[in-house]
């Protein structure tokens, strides 16, 4: 049984299955990335030092999809150390992420796109979030999510998050990286693209401001206002 000091340990050889389903996916990003180097061992350093963050990702109560973002957020922190040091910029970085976003959801079953879109307007997900809302107010994990659940208007969009703190940019900033974060914010776009989010979002904390803005409206189209520095990663990605 897992307890909040061996809560991600003890899920060591799951985490690690699921870097190298990502790696696997993103082959082609990283060979384009690094012409002329041995990938195999750019991605099996990266895969050592996820492997040495596992044990230093934030507790912030085990709950879904939280936890899972925060995982995330630890391979690409191992991916961007291992990149830096092959002499990219966090900007290029940023670039290499979302193209590793946009392989992975290539390489997903579309069967099972379609099977998890429908469920973040579900009525139990919605109520998950709800209460998740008033529990994570409480502030019992320091280093976890706050956010505020808003009610749908029944026009413009179906329900909203509003992000107070958020556990990725703290554990960034923790670890000496806090120039990553505003990088992994515009995969979301992928992700509602793909998912039929209709996400909508002017503002993040990853980029200074005092909150991420979260509106879903189900189908709708994507907009999400990202800095010219966001955009420029975007357009070079072969995104617009």
């Amino acid at each position: 049984m897992s307890s909040p000091t061996n809560y991600y340990t003890v899920r060591k050889r799951r985490y690690l299955r699921e870097f190298d389903l990502v790696a696997k996916s993103a082959r082609a990003v990283l060979d384009r990335y690094f012409i002329g180097e041995d990938v195999n061992a750019l991605v099996a350093d990266a895969r050592r030092e996820f492997e040495s963050l596992i044990p230093q990702l934030p507790y912030i109560g085990g709950k879904q999809p939280f936890t899972e973002f925060i995982v995330f957020t630890g391979m690409l922190l191992a991916m961007y150390r291992v990149a830096k040091a092959h002499g990219k910029t966090a900007e290029q970085t940023g670039e290499l992420v979302y193209e590793i976003g946009r392989a992975f959801l290539k390489s997903s079953p579309r069967f099972l796109l379609g099977l998890f879109a429908p469920m973040n307007f579900s009525r139990r997900y919605l109520n998950i979030l709800r209460q998740g809302a008033a529990e994570l107010h409480q502030r019992q994990h320091p280093e976890g999510y706050v956010y505020d659940f808003i009610e749908g208007d029944g026009k413009t969009f179906d329900y909203g998050v509003d992000y107070l703190e958020c556990a990725s940019c703290k554990f960034l900033a923790k670890q000496g990286a806090p120039e990553l974060a505003p990088y992994l914010c515009p995969v979301d776009i992928l992700y509602s693209e793909a998912l039929g989010w209709g996400l909508m979002r002017t503002q993040t904390l990853a980029e200074g401001a005092p909150k991420c803005d979260f509106r879903f409206k189900k189908g709708g189209p994507t907009k999400v206002a990202v800095s010219p520095a966001m955009l420029h990663v975007i357009e070079r990605s072969g995104e617009s």
